[in-house]
């Protein structure tokens, strides 16, 4: 499976942290060359460092996947440095959940321009060279929540199932030579909850975190397998999440 990843350029949105990071980290270990996006660039620097360092390639550019023009940027970068781009990684997500009686309508609005938009200009900016090349592969980040409906998280679970959907109608215009993989991580251990708005449930959700979260290494080697298969494997969807959650 190694010999299947060394020498893909793998663009990674939302890389600063967590499972982006996490996926920089164990891709480039396995001979890829990374193409890290985010907002938070101090970390993006201290992630590429990390990774050149141990000997990897490695790039990274400042992402808001909410503008269109960062997204196609980032995406340039990967063509103009490295010559191709072989797998996008839609990781980029945020979560600030809550009930829908509270009416925090920005909030909504802004999952959607991050989980659902962001996607789809990750899509636009890649799906242009992928069909140049004959070759690529989609990889997106969706969530359990989509599998399994609870209060407080209608619009995030919303917003995932939306990309779900996106991502079947994908994989059926992809054709035999594009590949398009959604990978639904549960509980995992990262700083998902910073942008939940309510302290109640922030507290009730790193409770939760801390008592059964597996680490964002798990998720990152479920998409190392999914990018590692053979061209004419297409993993379509994978599902990785604690033991202990319900």
């Amino acid at each position: 499976m190694e010999q299947e990843i060394a020498g893909k350029v793998v663009v990674i949105t939302g890389a600063s942290s967590g499972i982006g990071a996490a996926t920089a980290l164990l891709l480039a270990g396995r001979g890829a060359k990374v193409v890290l996006g985010a907002r938070r660039v101090e970390r993006l620097e201290a992630l590429a460092a990390r990774i050149a360092a141990a000997g990897g390639e490695v790039a990274y550019l400042g992402t808001d996947v909410k503008r269109r023009a960062d997204v196609a940027g980032l995406v340039e970068l990967a063509t103009e440095r490295f010559g191709r781009l072989d797998v996008l990684v839609n990781n980029a997500g945020i979560g600030p959940i809550s009930l829908l009686d509270d009416l925090r309508v920005d909030d909504w609005e802004e999952m959607i321009d991050v989980n659902i938009k962001g996607v789809l200009y990750g899509i636009a900016a890649a799906l242009p060279v992928f069909r140049r090349q004959n070759s690529g592969h989609f990889v997106n980040v969706v969530s359990t929540a989509g599998l399994k409906i609870v209060p407080l998280q209608a619009v995030y679970a919303g917003t995932k199932n939306a990309v779900r959907t996106i991502s079947e109608g994908l994989r059926q215009e992809a054709g035999p030579t594009l590949r398009v993989t959604v990978v639904s991580p549960g509980f995992v251990h990262t700083d998902f909850a910073d942008s939940m708005p309510d302290p109640a449930v922030k507290a009730q959700i790193l409770a939760t975190r801390d008592k059964l979260a597996i680490s964002p290494e798990a998720i990152a080697q479920a998409i190392a397998f999914a990018i590692g298969q053979p061209a004419d494997v297409d993993v379509g969807d994978i599902t990785v999440r604690p033991t202990a959650q319900g």
